[in-house]
């Protein structure tokens, strides 16, 4: 009995269950779709082309998450100061931290969409309450605290 009691209490401090997402693996269709909808916003900003190294990819039911860094096809570094965004003030490059990119996914129907996203954050900026609710399961080792 008194092991079981002792399980038990070492189960409760243990902290939070693993997160319940999974990684596509290169190749599939399923990586190529979430990095194509995070593609359409990095290539209005930075111009085209632009592929990804991506650093974090998962998936948990409909929810997506991303963390990729943004470059010209062959590993060519992005000039920011020469994108449309930042022509059009939308980036500014002594602010960021470089081509760095983030995003929330959503699967709608067949199609991954990047619901909220960043490029260049100095900042956790989906550490935040409303969208820890809701994107929780691919993102709740960012949210640990957060309501």
């Amino acid at each position: 009995m008194r092991f079981l009691i002792y399980a038990l209490i070492a189960l409760c401090l243990s902290g939070p269950a693993t997160a319940d997402f999974y990684e596509p693996a290169r190749g599939t269709s399923e990586r190529k779709a979430m990095l194509d909808a995070l593609r359409a916003h990095a290539e209005e900003q930075l111009g085209d082309p632009v592929e990804f190294v991506v650093y974090d990819l998962r998936i948990s039911g409909k929810m997506g998450f991303a963390a990729v860094y943004a470059q010209r096809p062959g590993g060519g570094e992005i000039d920011l100061y020469s994108t449309p965004g930042y022509s059009e003030g939308a980036l500014d490059p002594d602010s960021m931290d470089g081509t760095s990119m983030q995003a929330l996914l959503r699967l709608s129907g067949e199609t991954w969409v990047a619901v909220h996203w960043a490029i260049g954050p100095t900042d956790v900026w989906f550490a935040y309450g409303p969208f820890c609710r809701r994107y929780r399961a691919v993102i709740s080792d960012y949210c640990e605290g957060v309501n």
